[in-house]
This record gives structure tokens, C-alpha cells and sequence, in this order.
């Protein structure tokens, strides 16, 4: 569990599948989506803080890999991933979503992710229309090399911060790749002011 210190604690990041482990037989661990989410809401109101986590769920006979954003009103939105991990057969069991999702939190815009999402930088470029990107994962120690690389490069190439949480290293990394203990809105504010990479970039020809 990673804890986002904005003001005080603003937002708590879960691993993926906080409440099952990671299981790609989506049946197995579905059963316990509601209770899951009413446990987000729980630490949401507890700790009057946004919460993040996943948990696999059943809708219309799909099952997705769902992202759930949790307020401590117990509002919420919800990301399905997107980037469905076929090399452990995850897209035999889950489908995929469509939607990409950007939500606000006192004064953040936020890109949520899912784990496997983090390989694929076109669908999380930036259009000018996030400042932090919050990756959910269980990302194994085995390509814990790779998980550190791709945290940075999308906080680099996307001028933004970047929020990495798995059972095993979780990161927070500024828009200079650098490993912070916090983030700042001004500092990142003057950096894209100082260096604006993202109006150079070819944000608008992406469509999903």
C-alpha cells in the first residue's frame, strides 16, 4: 500500500487485486468484488482520502480486471484494464476495457492504470489532460528492472508524476524521473511552463 501525500494523506494506492492476489481465472475471485469495494469506501471515509485499488468483477456475464477510485463519500469511477496480460492467459478469462480514464481530486487530474498498461505508452500519452498517472499492478521481481524503467519514462515522456504500486516495490517519481517523497503542483507547473515538451507532441492524432 503506497500513501500520496498531497495535503495530508489525499490518496492510498492498493497493489492489484488488493483483496485476492492476482488470479487470472476471473471466477475464482470475482465472488468478492462487493465486499472489496465496500472495504475502499470503508478506508476512504476512515482516512477522508481518495483510494485506489482492483478487483475483479462480473458484469452482464464479462469479467473485468476493474480499477476502482474510491472518494470518501463513496463515490467512484472506474477504469477497466485495458492491456490484458496474454502471456499468463489473462485474456481467456477477462475482457478488456475501452475506456480511458481521467479523474479530479483536489486539484489533481489523474490517469488511472493497470499494471500491464504501463508497457503500452501511446494509450496513456498525455493530452495536456492529466498531471499524474496512478498505476495499480503486480508486477513480478523477476522484470522488477523493466517496472522501474517504464515508471520513469512515462513521468519523462508525459511531464508528470507517476504513482507505481505492487506488492513488492511501489514508487512515486517526478517529471524529471526522479524518486520523490511527495509531489507539488507548483513545481510542476513551472517545469511544463519552463520546458513544454507536451505541446510538441502528437497527442490530438490519438484516438481510443
Amino acid at each position: 500500500m503506497k500513501l500520496i501525500r498531497l495535503r495530508e494523506i489525499d490518496l492510498i494506492v492498493l497493489p492489484e487485486m488488493f483483496a485476492t492476489g492476482y488470479n487470472v481465472d476471473a471466477r475464482a475471485v470475482a465472488g468478492c468484488a462487493g465486499e472489496a469495494l465496500d472495504f475502499l469506501r470503508k478506508l476512504a471515509r476512515q482516512y477522508s482520502s481518495a483510494v485506489v485499488g482492483t478487483v475483479a468483477v462480473e458484469e452482464h456475464g464479462r469479467y473485468y480486471n476493474r480499477m476502482y477510485f474510491v472518494r470518501p463519500d463513496g463515490t467512484f469511477d472506474k477504469y477497466d484494464k485495458r492491456h490484458l496480460f496474454s502471456f499468463a492467459g489473462e485474456h481467456h478469462s477477462y475482457t478488456a476495457g475501452r475506456e480511458r480514464v481521467v479523474v479530479e481530486w483536489r486539484g489533481w487530474r489523474i490517469l488511472l492504470q493497470v499494471c500491464y498498461d504501463l508497457r503500452f505508452p501511446v494509450f496513456s500519452r498525455n493530452r495536456g489532460d492529466y498531471d499524474m498517472i496512478v498505476y495499480s499492478a503486480d508486477w513480478p521481481a523477476s522484470r522488477i528492472e523493466a517496472w522501474d524503467i517504464l515508471l520513469r519514462a512515462r513521468a519523462v515522456e508525459n511531464l508528470c508524476y507517476v504513482v507505481g504500486v505492487n506488492p513488492i516495490h511501489s514508487r512515486l517519481i517526478d517529471f524529471k524521473g526522479r524518486d520523490v517523497g511527495a509531489v507539488d503542483m507548483q513545481s510542476l507547473k513551472d517545469f511544463r511552463a519552463k520546458f513544454p515538451a507536451l505541446e510538441d507532441s502528437d497527442r490530438f492524432a490519438l484516438q481510443f
